[in-house]
């Protein structure tokens, strides 16, 4: 799995870019296997990860249209438990379909703790930073990044001789760091995505953020000093 090998799309997962209703992205690797959908008039993404061993998946935002996020559940290496659906963030863009999906496959949720009591459903289970999520045999850690809400994580999948992929949600893009209500916000996200992300992963690992396209911490990184300036 690499940052430059095509997809079954014929589409390079760097820079990732979907159509809303079109196909999704899905990078395989022998170890792990990732599927990646746009769904709402937002270009919220929703992610689909799949442990090829066990069958077992994990969806990250169930933002929109829930017939689409059943047939991205419906793919032929998702043979195992759907062992919970990931809220990001409590913003309603990546919350729209989770009460319809949690209904229909009773899967547990999972949150960053200070969201959940902000969701449409109750979350089944509260995250902290540093927090590990198992998938099948992958293990996903939990990295808190305060600032676009006081809840907002991101997942690290990392797996030996192939770049960390990092689902940010609205926390990190390309270009920056994601929206936030004051000055103070901003300096804590700065913050937690410098020492968190920037500080503890390699320059080829792959951002794959809660709107469009993917990017690299290597691409990124030489900004940071720009992004702390301009405040935003």
């Amino acid at each position: 799995m690499t940052t430059n090998r095509p997809d079954s799309t014929g589409t390079p997962f760097v820079p990732g870019h979907v159509e809303r209703g079109g196909p999704a992205i899905v990078w395989r690797s022998a170890d792990a296997e990732v599927h990646k959908a746009s769904l709402s008039a937002m270009d919220n993404n929703a992610y689909l990860i799949v442990d090829p061993a066990t069958g077992d998946h994990l969806l990250v935002d169930a933002a929109d249209d829930p017939a689409r996020l059943q047939e991205l559940l419906a793919t032929e290496a998702a043979t195992g438990t759907l062992v919970g659906i990931l809220t990001t963030h409590r913003h309603p863009d990546h919350t729209h379909a989770l009460a319809a999906l949690t209904s229909a496959t009773g899967a547990p949720v999972l949150a960053g703790a200070p969201d959940a009591d902000h969701l449409p459903v109750p979350a089944d289970r509260r995250l902290s930073h540093g927090d590990t999520i198992m998938v099948g045999e992958l293990s996903l850690d939990v990295v808190g990044l305060r600032g676009h809400t006081p809840g907002s994580v991101a997942l690290a999948l990392v797996v030996d001789g192939v770049p960390p992929l990092l689902f940010t949600g609205d926390s990190l893009f390309p270009g920056g760091v994601g929206k936030t209500g004051s000055a103070a916000d901003f300096q804590q996200l700065l913050a937690d995505v410098t020492e968190r992300i920037f500080n503890s992963y390699s320059d080829d690992a792959v951002v794959l953020p809660g709107h469009g396209d993917n990017t690299t911490l290597g691409t990124e990184r030489p900004a940071l000093s720009d992004w702390r300036a301009r405040g935003w």
